[in-house]
């Protein structure tokens, strides 16, 4: 037997690592088996080039719970380690086994898919275990060995009579680390962090019922059963998740049931995904979904599961996948994102931004194919995406570049334009005194009901832009198309546009215009309103109520968190009210001796009107509602 002190830089690691390495003392579970994995694929990649003289077989992991000893076992059929190999990558802990192997194998080993963690990984089963044995055989002709530590720089190693390949860690769990002795709570880490290794993972076993062959002999009790049931390892991993395999060999329903697995509470299927493939300047493969989005863009995070390897690393991608992208779901897998950095670190790494900037170039080239080769379906499918696509327009530089060949503008009618489209349909129709384009949109087809109506009997074409970042993203599309200006419906567009050849023409004279102006600027609050006339047809609303387009925009980029970015937190209620002169109230209004009468007219019309735009609240609609009554009586 031989002892001695673990070859180490300080006096004692164990606390170090127990304290500073991992976060999280779970992640141990996931180092061993990413080891037990390496050490499989290691001899599986050996075996294959004839260096190893062995039958690599069909072997598998194996987790065991022995809750009565308070151990933990962890099995595998790898390459094992001889007594001096023990010795060099245990115990002198500055080599790194798989940095070795890599260096030596590095022309035939490039995929082979080696995690190359064996080394300081190792050391995390200290963070929950009071002493850890290394039982283990190589899969040379030498004898097995046999190593123990108790979480001091002391060990034993000593000859063992293992007889199979591979290795056994037996994990002494400490006291005050016992729910690890836990099935659910072992379960629960395995299909966390090792759902999809690439070896199979078995954790205990289950029963299946398997159908009687005719002729094999049955209990007399069970003659009349058909089935008997018969105990098979519980392998509890995917070793070949889709994301491994190449897109030709995935249908449909493939892409669909892999979604189902990744989340088995999800009922809705995907609308379409996207399959992330490249090797060149970094290795990258994945899978992305994009479901049906809410307009709660907090509540859609995090659902992008990261992968190291098919280990998994994190579910907050941050830094590593464009920031838009993280309201999709499923899976990146890259072997260039280390498996223990600080969030920091990730974003400074020249990987991770290339890996980022993939992933935007990728998705954009995919939406730009979905949407040619089948607008139809595409148009369907927006208003369930577009939060996502127009977000990223405002978030990422190189995404808004590319989005002019797929981002649609849909009208309150349904159509879908593209942005060139539109602009060629405005051409003919809304542009302003200055020559602009102008696009009048509604955030809400309900509540400005009334104001499109008005606009479509006018000929002009109504934009429906109803998600929350809309102000946000016409500032951005007005910034990089001089010519185009935005304006919602219910807002002063009458004065922007240039009035048709069918302008209606006023039926008040100029100066019962005038007139009419001075008694509604005496009733009408000046603080609040600015009194416009219009000539408009005698069907349409005598009071409109409507806001100045940029105090208006102002309001509502304050309120989405865009105050800062201005300067001012605080907007006046400034609103502009429309009487159309053609009205049958303005002449009676115009024409009513009685001044309290006179003021009752106007007063009315004018909480009509406010009740179209939602702004007659508290005292002011109760008084409204009181007088309405009074009339009709």
């Amino acid at each position: 037997m031989t002892t001695g002190k673990i070859n180490v830089s300080v006096e004692n690691i164990f606390p170090l690592i127990k304290k500073f390495l991992y976060n999280d003392h779970e992640i141990f579970l996931r180092e061993l088996v990413s080891n037990a994995t390496d050490a499989t694929l290691k001899l599986k990649h050996l075996a294959s080039i004839g260096e190893a003289k062995v039958e690599y077989g069909n072997p598998i992991i194996e987790v065991k719970i022995d809750k009565e000893g308070k151990k933990l076992h962890l099995i595998d059929q790898g390459l094992g380690m001889t007594a001096d190999e023990v010795e060099k990558y245990i115990n002198q802990i500055a080599f790194s086994g798989a940095e070795e192997f890599l260096e030596k194998y590095k022309d035939s080993a490039k995929d082979s898919g080696i995690i190359g963690h064996f080394g300081l990984g190792f050391y995390s089963a200290f963070m929950v275990a009071s002493k850890v044995e290394i039982i283990t055989k190589s899969y040379k002709d030498e004898p097995a060995a046999h190593w123990t530590c108790d979480g001091s720089p002391d060990f034993t190693l000593e000859p063992s009579d293992k007889t199979e390949r591979g290795t056994e860690i037996i994990l002494h769990i400490a006291e005050d680390s016992l729910e690890f002795l836990e099935d659910y709570k072992i379960r629960e880490l395995l299909t966390k962090y090792n759902k999809f290794m690439p070896i199979p993972i078995k954790f205990g076993t289950r029963t299946e019922k398997i159908e009687q062959k005719k002729g094999e002999s049955v209990a007399e009790e069970d003659k009349d059963n058909i089935f008997t049931e018969v105990e098979v390892d519980n392998i509890i991993n995917n070793p070949n998740p889709a994301w491994t395999k190449q897109p030709v060999d995935l249908t449909d329903e493939d892409y669909k049931d892999f979604y189902r697995e990744l989340y088995p509470m999800q009922f809705e299927d995907p609308l379409f995904n996207i399959h992330l493939n490249v090797d060149y300047p970094f290795n990258l493969t994945g899978i992305l979904y994009f479901p049906k989005m809410s307009a709660d863009i907090q509540m859609q995070k995090d659902k992008i599961q990261m992968y190291q390897n098919q280990v998994f690393v994190t579910d907050n991608v941050e830094g590593i996948v464009p920031e838009f992208l993280g309201m999709l779901k499923g899976v990146i897998d890259s072997p260039d994102i280390p498996l223990n950095v600080s969030r920091s670190g990730l974003q400074a790494d020249s990987n991770v931004k290339k890996i980022s900037n993939y992933i935007t170039r990728k998705v954009a080239d995919k939406l730009k194919s979905l949407f040619t080769e089948n607008r139809e379906d595409f148009e369907k499918k927006w208003n369930d995406i577009k939060i996502v696509l127009e977000y990223g327009m405002l978030s990422e530089p190189k995404f808004y570049e590319k989005s002019g060949d797929f981002i649609l503008y849909p009208t309150v009618d349904d159509k879908y334009y593209t942005l060139a489209e539109l602009k060629e349909i405005l051409t003919s129709n809304q542009t302003d005194k200055n020559g602009k384009l102008v696009v009048l949109y509604a955030s809400n087809k309900d509540a400005q009901h009334g104001y499109i109506d008005i606009a479509k009997e006018k000929g002009y074409e109504v934009l429906l832009l109803d998600s929350p970042i809309v102000s946000h993203l016409i500032q951005k599309l007005e910034s990089d198309n001089e010519n185009l200006t935005f304006t919602r419906v219910d807002s002063d567009h009458i004065d922007k546009l240039i009035q048709k050849e069918d302008t209606q023409i006023s039926k008040l004279s100029e100066d019962e215009s005038t007139q009419l102006k001075t008694v509604l600027e005496e009733i009408v609050p000046k603080a609040n309103y600015s009194v416009q006339l219009e000539p408009m047809d005698s069907t349409a609303a005598p009071f409109i109520i409507t806001q100045p387009e940029f105090m208006r925009r102002m309001k509502e980029m304050s309120q989405s968190g865009g105050g800062g970015m201005f300067g001012m937190g605080n907007f006046p209620e400034m609103y502009n009210l429309v009487v159309n002169t053609n009205s049958e109230l303005a002449t009676t209004i115009l024409n009513t001796s009685d001044k309290s009468a006179q003021e009752g007219l106007v007063k009315q019309a004018l909480d009509l009107a406010k009740i179209s735009q939602g702004l007659l609240k508290g005292e002011e609609l109760t008084a409204f509602v009181k007088r309405s009554f009074e009339l009709i009586k």
